[in-house]
């Protein structure tokens, strides 16, 4: 009883804060009945560009979140983000890119200015509903209503989220309203259920298991992380596995999203002394690099491991400490683009420029992490670091933000703003009396509703 009372309060706590304080419920003032207040605005790292068409952009810019503890007595506290995602940001940035490349484009929504809003999700599904939300009901804190409710919202679509989990949760809730969302990194085949997720769409296709057929390989491990996109997997591999009659499973491990240790180094051991020795991952990239330093621990070799686009070309799994492990790794990868430009707008990023001037602005954050220097004069009593002047010179420093030969997930993220910007513009060439909608009606730029997109 105890235990269910301890559960309920949690609960109870969590949901008064999630449905007290986000920015998407408006409180209406007595003295000001013309106006609406928002009860709060989240503390999130951002980026905005104004236009007269906004589109909406999440991203994984930090790779985890450190937690506050709840005492059940206080408001709890928004998670702190940590450990700066350079290739995240260079997603975001490349969605800044193809904004401003259609911006200069004079047949492609000729007379419109597109903008953008860019939210990092840290690696944790609140600060990613968070951010979801923020779109949806926008930046204002406080705004007229009008009596006939005329008017676009603050974004007509977003690009994202990357992560399958977090894509099935803000479909679930922005899908109410019909926003169009297009990830560019989600591959859970849950996610193509029309009925579902009507207003979701992506740029990458989703897992498929014929790497196993083609090799003839019937005695196979799975580990896959503990999370919709993970159980999807496995759902769906046990599935395939028993329609096809080719293979079986030698054993099937779902690790927690904390990364308890113990948990993985029974994982590993499992491995190790298993009769399988071809070993399907499906994590994301931070759970794979502690699954890999356990598996050097215990010198687990003779594998051949088969791995998700979700790890299987990270740069920063393909180091010399690894490859007598992870050498001859199969990755099922995601295709890659050229993006011409793109490089050149990159070197171009400055913090001092007008739309990165935030606080919590993403720009300045990738400065502080390249050039080990902080903004904030504060900040300097805690590390010890020097200030940043906002001069310094990216072409000095050897990142791989810079490196734009391998752009897979950025290609599919630049797909998907031009996917939703020539979504746009057949709307807006529509000839009057023989639009889509009811009564042969055009959509127009002043009233224009996401679900029209």
């Amino acid at each position: 009883m105890g235990n269910c009372l301890g559960i309920y309060l949690f609960l109870r706590v969590y949901l008064n804060w999630w449905f007290a304080t986000p920015s998407f419920l408006p409180s209406v003032s007595t003295s000001l009945p013309s106006t609406c207040n928002l009860r709060r605005k989240f503390h999130l790292n951002e980026m905005h560009k104004p236009g007269d068409v906004v589109l909406g952009g999440l991203f994984e810019v930090h790779f985890t979140s450190v937690y506050p503890e709840w005492t059940l007595t206080s408001e709890p506290q928004q998670p702190t983000c940590n450990g700066f995602d350079t290739l995240g940001f260079r997603d975001a940035m490349t969605m800044a890119f193809a904004i401003d490349e259609i911006n200069k484009n004079s047949t492609l929504l000729p007379n419109l200015t597109l903008g953008y809003s860019l939210y990092d999700n840290c690696g944790a599904l609140i600060i990613g509903l968070s951010g979801a939300l923020s779109l949806a009901s926008g930046q204002e804190e406080q705004f007229m209503l009008q009596e006939n409710c005329i008017g676009s919202p603050p974004v007509l679509g977003i690009v994202g989220d990357s992560y399958s989990t977090f894509s099935i949760a803000i479909s679930h809730i922005l899908g109410l309203y019909k926003m169009p969302t297009v990830s560019y990194f989600a591959t859970c085949s849950c996610l193509t259920d029309r009925q579902r997720f009507p207003s979701f769409f992506r740029t990458i296709p989703s897992d498929a298991f014929q790497i196993l057929k083609h090799f003839g390989w019937t005695w196979v491990g799975l580990v896959v992380t503990d999370d919709d996109y993970g159980l999807n997997v496995a759902q769906s591999f046990q599935s395939a596995l028993v329609q096809s009659g080719e293979g079986c499973l030698a054993y099937l491990e779902v690790l927690p999203w904390d990364r308890d240790p113990n948990e993985i180094r029974r994982v590993v051991h499992l491995i190790k002394t298993s009769t399988a020795r071809v070993v399907m991952v499906f994590l994301h990239k931070i759970h794979m690099i502690e699954l890999m330093e356990e598996v050097v621990r215990q010198d687990v070799t003779g594998r051949q491991w088969i791995g998700s686009e979700a790890w299987t070309s990270n740069a920063v799994l393909q180091t010399p400490h690894l490859m007598p492990y992870l050498g001859g790794t199969l990755g099922i990868a995601i295709r890659r683009g050229e993006i011409p430009g793109l490089k050149d707008f990159l070197l171009q990023i400055r913090p001092d420029q007008n739309d990165y001037k935030n606080e919590n602005n993403m720009v300045k954050q990738f400065w502080e992490h390249t050039f080990q220097c902080r903004f904030n004069p504060a900040g300097l009593l805690d590390d010890g670091g020097t200030l940043c002047t906002g001069k310094e010179d990216i072409n000095t420093v050897e990142t791989e933000f810079l490196d734009v030969s391998n752009l897979r997930p950025e290609y599919n993220v630049y797909k998907a703003v031009y996917a939703l910007a020539y979504a746009l513009d057949d709307l807006l060439h529509c000839v009057p009396g023989r639009g889509p909608f009811s009564g042969n009606r055009c959509a127009t730029l002043q009233q224009l509703e996401p679900w029209q997109v």
